[in-house]
């Protein structure tokens, strides 16, 4: 089957078809863990409607790659940061040495990465604490006000 799902994301000219094809092949397992069999259809024909969506995917990436490059090369490069930028940067500085580093800890973890990665990193720092996804963005919002109100006090004292 991934010979086959190789082939398949080659004739969709994939840069990467190995890479596709596991992919597809991880989601089909993880399926199978979750829900112990498919009945809805074949294996064969159930791995390639996954492969159509792990396709999708790649192709919007791509997509969205490409746009990234062509704005990076039309953006001029930013010029050093302002003396506002600066104060409010070291305002911000501030305001996380006063948070334990517990807090710390969970509120850059909780905003690092993009999207799907930062999806996946709340996932794993949920799992990580040992709470519910939900306890886990309660617990930011919590931090993020303490934030808030310090960042105001910093801009307030300025």
């Amino acid at each position: 089957m991934r010979r086959r799902l190789v082939l398949y994301f080659r004739r969709k000219h994939c840069t990467n078809p190995d890479e596709l094809a596991d992919e597809t092949l991880n989601r089909v397992t993880r399926r199978l863990e979750e829900k112990g069999a498919i009945t809805d259809t074949t294996p064969a024909r159930y791995c390639y409607i996954v492969a159509k969506y792990v396709f999708l995917e790649h192709v919007r990436e791509m997509t969205q790659m490409r746009a990234s490059v062509a704005e990076t090369a039309r953006t001029p490069l930013p010029e050093s940061p302002t003396a506002d930028e600066e104060r409010r940067l070291a305002c911000l500085d501030r305001c996380l040495h006063q948070l334990t580093p517990e807090e710390q800890g969970l509120i850059l973890d909780y905003y690092r990465g993009a999207q799907r990665e930062r999806i996946e990193g709340r996932r794993a720092l949920a799992a990580r604490l040992g709470l519910t996804s939900n306890a886990v963005s309660i617990r930011a919002c919590r931090i993020r006000e303490k934030l808030v109100a310090c960042l105001r006090d910093c801009a307030d004292d300025k």
